[in-house]
């Protein structure tokens, strides 16, 4: 289309392009920097005309100052005329009003400063929005655009949209993973832009790796799993979009309340008029109602809100989302994925009469590296965290639904079902097995070598360590009531409704049968439901404030919800909610302070006491003092997580690898308890376990009391937070040493002739149960109060 221009009278002249689009960048500038441009005119019309009334030259200094407020009516007339055209409430009207009425009384210094105020006002919003959003718009800035496929030997730039699933991606060091896959080789990212922490995260072969993190520590190959469209990174963008663009409904209920100041400000200006007999009165009562800075306060302090939350880690779907979730009474929580891990991991190898545990292990592991089953994963993961060495298996052959067969170092290895390796009738073992497994909520797979059933892995999907924590911190948060509602079975859930702290199990939940949960509830007071699967979007969407954990990727649940969770931590719920209630608090404040002292100021100019000059630079101090408060909201405020210095985080990481290592010595005290016999009874296996006890466990153990235990006190400011711990070191040292007098002194008893007693086999037995017990339950503890303080 080409621009064209009149010369003259009956006359055109055809714009040069280059012209035109000059034209354009400069509407286009004008537009984005209107409110600088105002409230340089205005401060300099202000200024020159305060120079000019020194010098003694007063018809200049009125001049000015009726242009500068010329220019602040004009502004004012364009926004109410644009908030009527909208239908959308205003109370620019007061400062119209106060503006003409300054003009009309001869006050132009008065319409000055007014013009100077919207000006100031409009310009830090502007300021306050935009450094409250940037933790926001980086997200949507740094999406990547363009991919690296490698075909055939051959390096592709392409772009994002164009990578489909199974390609395989070159991500060199410094480059975002453009959509999500599966790593190749190990590799260590920088995850920040997703979860807020700014350590790097090692990550093996076979992990799963999100787009959006940052290769950090050299070249890595992803086999894709998603697209660009579906990737993680794609939908924390979507989510962002949604959050910039809410309004909240305090925002709204603040207009209306300006809204109401309209009619008020007009009947104390026409009283002051009426009963003083003096415009100016009028004017001055205008002049220092004018509120419209003063209700920038409140998108402040709750955009301010939304930028705190995103840095850490929880992205809020706009203002009206983080005012419900201030709300907040009741929380319902799903369990799988969201209490719990939601990934499977290996608890336990139960060896079959002779079996060695861990070569089953390994066998089942190799075998399952060319499996794509959910459970093949957490077995490979388990064989290498301890040290076993897999080989690549041959002939294998996947059986859908049932397990895996193939050939491991010239052996036949089945690793699947129970119905699917043992056939037919199970018999006393598997049946053993099996009970075990249903009495833990667990599943079972068994091993089968050469024809032969060696071993039973048990893997369940555990409790996350910082859920009990984060139950505990909603509560302070002022959450009253704490639900799960999950479709598990019974037992399962009641397992983890104690271990977590809540007031109520709902258990075999349909996604129906949690909508009516929640209708439920809502008798308690505003809900809010927590859950990370496609079948909990419909609740999501039911509740007042649907939180979704979107971690390992996006999903419906966090389409349909109004908080996404980032990280992989359910504790950053209850920071979530503290910084939604500060920030209301804060808006809440401004209003208040903001409409409280106008209200002062308007009693006073309507007696007389302010003239319309002084009151408008009165206002202008309030306003400025409104937004100031509102400004708060930016600072970082309590949380219930806790900060550790980065030395403290390399000492816990260091500490958790070793508790975790240990694991598998922890299972073999209740292996050997459990082969203890009063027939012919042979202690050797208890032997071995106590050397290994005292020369891996106890060292351990020692380490955390004199290192683990002052970091986690520093940590919560608090030394009763450890005693518990402190004591269970004791005690597992006692005990340890028991065992250890008692098989001396059996070993004594022999050497002198005499038979091992049944009753020193079952005072052994009972002491090694015992100290399996007390691991057991120490672990816990220690995951629970101190591993979970630095992030997975």
């Amino acid at each position: 289309m080409t621009a064209v221009r009149t010369s003259g009278p009956g006359s055109t002249a055809v714009a040069a392009p280059g012209e035109a689009a000059d034209g354009r960048r400069l509407v286009a500038w004008l537009r984005r920097r209107h409110e600088a441009l105002v409230l340089g005119l205005s401060l300099v019309l202000l200024a020159g005309g305060g120079v000019a009334w020194w010098a003694g030259a007063t018809a200049l200094a009125d001049a000015a100052w009726v242009v500068a407020t010329l220019l602040g009516l004009l502004v004012a007339l364009a926004t109410t005329i644009d908030a009527a055209r909208h239908s959308r409430p205003t109370v620019d009207v007061i400062a119209v009003l106060a503006l003409g009425g300054a003009l009309w009384v001869g006050e132009p210094l008065a319409g000055a400063i007014i013009t100077l105020m919207l000006a100031t006002g409009q310009v830090l919003d502007e300021r306050a929005e935009a450094r409250a959003r940037r933790e926001l718009s980086l997200l949507v800035a740094r999406a990547p655009r363009t991919a690296r496929r490698l075909t055939a030997g051959e390096l592709v730039e392409i772009p994002v949209d164009d990578v489909a699933l199974g390609d395989r991606l070159l991500v060199r060091t410094g480059e975002v993973v453009p959509v999500d896959g599966r790593l190749t080789c190990a590799g260590t990212f920088d995850e920040s832009a997703l979860t807020g922490e700014a350590r790097p995260v090692d990550r093996p072969a076979g992990d799963d790796v999100r787009s959006g993190v940052v290769s950090a520590a050299g070249p890595v190959e992803v086999i894709t799993t998603t697209t660009a469209a579906t990737s993680t990174y794609a939908g924390l963008v979507r989510l962002v979009e949604q959050a910039q663009a809410g309004s909240a409904p305090f925002v709204r209920s603040a207009d209306r309340w300006a809204v109401l100041l309209v009619p008020l400000t007009l009947a104390i200006a026409a009283l002051a008029w009426v009963v003083s007999g003096d415009p100016v009165r009028a004017v001055a009562v205008l002049v220092v109602a004018t509120p419209c800075p003063l209700l920038l306060a409140a998108p402040i302090a709750l955009v301010s809100g939304l930028s705190r939350a995103a840095r850490l880690g929880v992205v809020v779907k706009g203002g009206g989302a983080l005012e419900r979730l201030a709300d907040g009474r009741v929380v319902v929580f799903d369990k799988t994925g969201t209490l719990t891990r939601g990934r499977p991991t290996l608890t336990d190898v139960v060896p079959a009469a002779g079996g060695d545990p861990d070569e089953a292990l390994r066998l089942a592991a190799s075998l399952d590296q060319a499996s794509a089953h959910v459970l093949a994963a957490p077995i490979v993961t388990a064989a290498l965290a301890r040290g076993l060495v897999l080989t690549m298996p041959t002939d294998v052959v996947e059986t859908h639904g049932q397990g895996v067969a193939g050939a491991v170092d010239g052996r036949r290895v089945r690793v699947g079902r129970l119905a699917w390796v043992a056939g037919g009738e199970p018999d006393r073992w598997s049946r053993q097995v099996r009970r075990r497994a249903d009495l833990d909520g667990s599943l079972s797979v068994l091993v089968e070598v050469d024809g032969a059933t060696v071993a039973a892995l048990l893997l369940h999907d555990p409790v996350r360590p910082d859920a009990p924590r984060m139950v505990r911190a909603l509560r302070g948060a002022g959450i009253r009531r704490v639900v799960l509602a999950t479709g598990d079975r019974a037992d399962v859930a009641d397992m983890v409704g104690r271990i977590v702290g809540v007031d109520a199990v709902l258990a075999d939940c349909s996604p129906a049968d949690k909508l009516r949960a929640l209708r439920a509830e809502a008798a308690h007071g505003p809900t809010v439901m927590v859950g990370d699967g496609i079948n909990d979007a419909p609740a999501l969407a039911e509740a007042n404030v649907g939180v979704a954990l979107a971690a390992r990727g996006a999903t419906a649940s966090s389409e349909a919800a109004d908080v996404v969770l980032t990280v992989d931590r359910v504790d950053a719920l209850g920071d979530a909610i503290l910084v939604a209630r500060r920030s209301r608090r804060i808006a809440r404040q401004a209003v208040g302070v903001g409409m409280g002292l106008s209200l002062i100021a308007m009693v006073a100019a309507a007696a007389g006491l302010l003239a319309p000059a002084v009151g408008a630079a009165l206002q202008e101090v309030i306003d400025v003092l409104a937004i100031g408060i509102a400004l708060r909201a930016v600072l970082p405020g309590p949380l219930h997580s806790v900060v550790l210095s980065e030395t403290d985080r390399a000492a816990l990481a260091e500490l958790r690898d070793e508790h975790h290592a240990l694991g598998p010595l922890v299972e073999r005290v209740g292996q050997v308890a459990d082969a203890l016999t009063t027939e012919a009874p042979d202690l050797a296996d208890a032997r071995d376990l106590l050397t290994a006890l005292e020369t891996d466990l106890l060292p351990h153990e020692r380490a955390d009391e004199t290192l683990l235990l002052p970091l986690v006190a520093r940590a919560l400011r608090s030394t009763d937070a450890v005693a518990a711990l402190s004591r269970t070191h004791a005690e597992i040292e006692h005990q340890v040493a028991r065992a250890r007098r008692l098989v001396e002194g059996i070993d004594d008893d022999t050497r002198d002739g005499a038979a091992v007693a049944p009753e020193d086999v079952v005072e052994l037995r009972r002491t090694l149960y015992g100290l399996y017990a007390i691991l057991r339950l120490h672990n816990a503890q220690e995951d629970e109060g101190a591993m979970s303080l630095a992030a997975p």
